[in-house]
């Protein structure tokens, strides 16, 4: 049946008049953001459906294998059993800036044998339309962007090839992007395993038809990945060098803002921040690392734990951008990850030791979540053959349930994964997430700094290459709960990106906005702007006042019990800006003597000109000047 009016019902469970207009952004009766919850449809291409149509009572087709799910609020049908197909979705939920996840079954009335699988977080835009496939877009996309999806898809090709899924990165069709950001449509089983081979066969095409300056790299790499002689690693190398070399040409501009606030129901404050009134301009480590922090165990435990973490993760990080500032190679992706996971074992072992030393035990020790944004700074000759001291490389990583999104003028992505009991449920197969949700603990945390040794602690760490202006918003639950962020975004955003508020404005916007409609739990906003300007020849170099110069503390190699000994300042967070605009002009080398010798020839021609004007303009005071120089010099002066 096919309807003539699209609506939409609201999740509020409580509102009274549920029913919308497709189309609204809140709901007319109780002003509730509406959720629309676009799905992809798996094999319906073969089923007749026709737009409009309405599939058990609740599913509005957009599409054939577009549909909207106009109730949201309602369970979808589950499975008693999870089939052996749904596996890799499950196991690969971590990965979920990149790949769909399961929403549910439903059951067509024409089609009485298979259930038709439902995958939501696909690549679907907010309007019910498809993001584009990489081939679409390639070939007006900047150099920098093709590299980065193509080593997105070198990333995913791994995990994918462990669980069976790797043909799916060789589907042209299947791979879209959002921006920066390759996005899968589903997961296509392996009829027989792939190979780095038939993955370079695949990327052949696109190459092809690039005419970027880094069209001859990306083809010799391909070539080489046919060949089937070199391995991943090797590759990988090849593909991330490429990768610095052309995002190093990009010019960043980040600036930082960070606030907290104890919410409208509370009277202390467990999360920390950074940067916060107490941090001072000058500090070396800004702009580039943000942190947020949430305590947990009250204001005697979670307060002291947030603290704790900010301060000692500040002496790790120092103590790492030193240590790759003295670099002279570039130093890997993996490598990095490695190090910041090794500090935040430290930080998480000084908690630790707290709790153990106070004897607190279970519920009474001492935690913290923490989300943090580290912009290392490595030097890397450029594929404009400069020597370029930024390659706009970002880490980020996580434990908890703080979040980071990336907001841009035309999307919001959320790029962490919370570490609570639905996810763990979904990671180890044993639930699907909708389901999941459903627990009552479902938002327990299941990992926290300080509440076991390190080794039991597995942060998430990820790269990105910051290659657009955009957004990086950090921020504790009580701002990320109920959605706000996604459902707010564009107001709150945007007037950063095109200047119309300052990043601080935003801060202290997003902890009203929290206060608002959440305001049941502490809140913390870190905002960095970061701005790639495309001409990057047009950009000041900071003079050397300006510079961030990196030093290394005494305090960077001291043992874990000096920083047990951090004075922890109880002063409450409130806004600190920082900008510092990166160098990426090239380095010019200048003989002194060549400059000296130019200004001397500039000197001396210029006085001929003028002492020649003299003479044509006014002769007779010329020459009476002339005659009063010594008579060796008396002889150079034009006769009468």
């Amino acid at each position: 049946m096919i309807s003539t009016q699209r609506i939409v019902y609201c999740t509020n469970p409580h509102c009274t008049d549920p029913v919308n207009t497709y189309g609204n952004r809140l709901c007319a009766n109780c002003l509730t953001p509406l959720t629309y919850k676009y799905l992809w449809a798996v094999d319906t291409k073969k089923i007749n459906l026709e737009p409009g149509e309405k599939i058990a009572s609740r599913y509005q087709v957009i599409s054939p294998q577009i549909w909207l799910d106009t109730q949201p609020i309602l369970i979808p049908d589950i499975s008693e059993k999870i089939p052996d197909k749904l596996i890799p979705y499950l196991r690969l939920h971590n990965l979920r800036s990149h790949l769909p996840h399961v929403y549910g079954f439903v059951r067509l009335p024409q089609n009485n044998n298979d259930n038709i699988l439902l995958l939501e977080n696909a690549p679907i835009n907010d309007k019910g339309s498809l993001y584009p496939a990489i081939i679409d877009v390639w070939e007006h996309s900047t150099a920098v962007r093709q590299v980065y999806w193509l080593w997105q898809i070198l990333e995913l090709w791994q995990p994918l090839s462990e669980l069976g899924v790797a043909g799916s990165l060789l589907v042209p069709e299947n791979l879209r992007v959002q921006g920066w950001c390759v996005r899968l449509l589903e997961l296509i089983e392996n009829t027989n395993t792939p190979s780095l081979q038939q993955l370079g066969e695949s990327w052949q095409p696109i190459v092809a038809i690039s005419n970027t300056k880094v069209n001859n790299s990306l083809k010799k790499i391909v070539k080489q990945m046919c060949s089937g002689v070199v391995d991943f690693e090797n590759i990988s190398a090849q593909l991330n060098q490429l990768l610095l070399s052309a995002a190093a040409e990009l010019p960043l501009t980040l600036k930082v803002s960070g606030i907290t606030d104890k919410g409208r129901q509370l009277h202390a404050n467990e999360d920390n921040c950074f940067p916060n009134s107490n941090t001072s301009k000058e500090n070396s480590i800004l702009p580039k690392v943000s942190i947020v922090c949430d305590g947990i165990g009250g204001h005697e435990g979670g307060e002291v734990a947030s603290n704790l973490a900010v301060q000692s993760v500040k002496l790790q990080i120092r103590a790492l951008l030193a240590e790759v500032a003295q670099q002279t190679e570039i130093v890997s992706p993996e490598l990095l990850k490695q190090q910041i996971e090794a500090s935040l074992r430290v930080v998480n072992n000084l908690i630790c030791n707290a709790n153990n030393e106070q004897k607190r035990q279970k519920r009474e020790r001492m935690a913290t979540t923490l989300v943090m944004s580290v912009q290392i700074p490595q030097s890397v000759q450029t594929t404009g053959n400069w020597r370029s001291e930024n390659a706009c490389e970002l880490y980020l990583a996580n434990i908890g349930d703080s979040r980071a999104y990336w907001i841009t003028r035309d999307y919001c992505q959320l790029l962490t994964v919370d570490d609570d009991v639905a996810t763990r449920e979904v990671s180890h197969s044993r639930s699907l997430y909708r389901q999941a949700l459903q627990r009552p603990d479902a938002t327990a945390l299941t990992q926290a700094l300080g509440t076991k040794e390190g080794e039991f602690l597995h942060p998430h760490i990820r790269r990105l290459i910051l290659e657009e202006d955009g957004i990086l918003l950090l921020c504790s639950d009580g701002l990320s709960d109920n959605n706000l962020v996604e459902h707010y975004w564009r107001d709150y955003a945007l007037p950063v990106l095109t200047g119309e508020v300052s990043t601080e404005e935003a801060a202290d916007s997003w902890i009203k906005l929290a206060n608002q409609k959440n305001g049941h739990d502490n809140i913390s906003v870190v905002i960095t702007h970061c701005r790639v300007i495309p001409d990057y020849l047009a950009v000041v170099t900071p003079k050397v006042s300006e510079v961030e110069v990196l030093q290394t503390e005494p305090e960077l190699a001291a043992s874990s019990q000096a920083l047990l000994d951090l004075r922890l300042s109880d002063d409450e967070p409130v806004i600190n800006t920082t900008t510092v605009a990166t160098k990426k002009e090239p380095k010019r080398k200048h003989n002194p003597i060549l400059l000296l010798a130019g200004l001397l020839v500039m000197l001396l021609g210029f006085t001929a000109l003028g002492l020649l004007g003299w003479w044509l303009i006014q002769p007779k005071s010329f020459n009476k000047a002339c005659q009063r120089l010594p008579y060796s010099l008396e002889r150079f002066c034009p006769p009468d």
